[in-house]
């Protein structure tokens, strides 16, 4: 298992006008799972390219919807449990190398459509940032309450805006 590479992955943290984050509700899971945008970054393809082909796949937004807040620094990695590696991507990967990017949604709720060609969640909501931790799948919550930490400084100036 840990002879395994780690999927190349872009992440979004979207916040709107008052501050709260996107998340939605992933199709594939019973498990009451919310998570932010995500996915994988093709060969050949920049991470901020994939964070915005992969926002427009899983929640209909389009481009000129949002606005990049900022990028953070370095890769946020998490390991896959035990039971699901070989069983999802094919079992290429341990788990992921993300690289996250918090937006600013410039549009409004109506903008937003989840039925897409790809469609990943079955439902969305915005929430506080600092819930979170506890409502991403147990393996994930320290690279959420990383990816928090990373962008607390800009989340607090958006909130005061």
């Amino acid at each position: 298992m840990t002879d395994l590479p780690y999927r190349p992955c872009a992440g979004i943290m979207l916040v709107d006008r008052t501050g709260r984050v996107f998340v939605g509700q992933r199709m594939d899971s019973t498990l009451e799972a919310w998570q932010m945008p995500q996915g994988g970054i093709d060969p050949g393809e920049e991470p901020l390219s994939a964070a915005m082909r992969e926002l427009g796949e899983e929640t209909g937004i389009a481009p000129d919807k949002v606005e990049l807040i900022e990028a953070a620094d370095g890769d946020f990695v998490y390991d896959l449990p035990p039971e699901l590696v070989g069983k999802v991507w094919k079992g290429r990967w341990r788990g992921q190398s993300q690289r996250w990017f918090l937006f600013r949604f410039l549009g409004e709720d109506t903008d937003i459509d989840i039925a897409t060609a790809h469609q990943e969640f079955r439902a969305w909501r915005w929430i506080e940032p600092d819930d979170l931790p506890r409502l991403i799948v147990p393996f994930k919550r320290a690279l959420y309450e990383a990816v928090l930490a990373a962008f607390r400084p800009r989340l607090d100036a958006e909130r005061a805006r």
